[in-house]
């Protein structure tokens, strides 16, 4: 057999999960039927007593692996697979698919980017990309910053959900002179332009554009950035440095499966 391997005694199983197979069994035979199954059916199908598979059912519909529809009875599987699925690889598929995107946009601009996701109480950058030009002004990949002070961090934390944005005030401290209150009034400001242009947190004279990145389910996933530097013979405004980002995190975007109607930034 060409490729292959000769056939041989069918292999003895060393370990069993009962519970884990019966879980697989039932995800497996939802992920072909469009209507869902009651419980009754699912155990029929599967050949096992609903004593059986009941817990199971809770289980998974606990986990939001499946959904109970109340008028019917019937489970549905959720997306929640695919959702893990797609997040599993999200890093390598984020910087893979940015990595031109950013080297044709610092050659545009002449100025660094760098790519960023929130990493528990802090930002961590995990694509970093240099300006061409001999003056360069860039963040370290591998870098962690705060939260609270860090531009790609707050493009994020504008779109994540209350309970999100709550916890995170409720583990990190803020800044010394930033109340609530403010950082809301500047969090709402970010999702009706859809970017932040601020001046940075650590460096004088470097101006931060920040732009938001969302994946295929819409939720906001990375903040690409430029640390805007001002040189006395830049060729390229800093508003359209500004639309070039904006444009460059849009098409980032588009290229992990954003709905052509996700909001984008719009202008001052």
């Amino acid at each position: 057999m060409e490729g292959g391997t000769t056939p041989g005694p069918a292999r003895v199983r060393q370990y069993s999960a009962p519970a884990l197979e019966k879980g697989l069994e039932i995800i497996e035979l939802l992920a072909g039927e469009e209507h869902g199954l009651t419980q009754s059916e699912i155990a029929r199908k599967l050949e096992r007593s609903v004593g059986e598979i009941f817990r199971m059912l809770v289980v998974l519909e606990e986990r939001g692996y499946l959904g109970l529809d109340p008028r019917s009875d019937r489970y549905n599987l959720t997306t929640r697979l695919f959702e893990i699925a797609h997040r599993t690889p999200l890093v390598r598929r984020l910087t893979a698919l940015a990595a031109p995107l950013m080297k044709r946009l610092t050659l545009a601009v002449n100025q660094s980017a760098h790519l960023a996701v929130l990493s528990g109480d802090a930002v961590l950058v995990v694509g970093q990309m240099d300006s061409p030009g001999n003056n360069v002004m860039s963040v370290r990949l591998g870098a962690r910053i705060e939260i609270w002070r860090a531009s790609s961090a707050r493009v994020i934390l504008a779109y994540l959900s209350e309970e999100e944005l709550q916890a995170a005030l409720s583990r990190v401290p803020l800044p010394e002179g930033l109340t609530e209150a403010r950082l809301r009034e500047e969090l709402a400001q970010i999702r009706r332009l859809g970017f932040e242009v601020r001046d940075s947190f650590v460096v004088r004279g470097i101006v931060n554009i920040a732009t938001p990145i969302f994946d295929h389910s819409g939720q906001v996933i990375a903040a690409l950035t430029v640390p805007h530097l001002q040189r006395f013979d830049d060729t390229v405004s800093f508003d359209d440095c500004r639309r070039e980002v904006i444009a460059t995190a849009a098409e980032l975007s588009r290229g992990l499966g954003a709905a052509a109607s996700q909001p984008v930034a719009g202008s001052e």
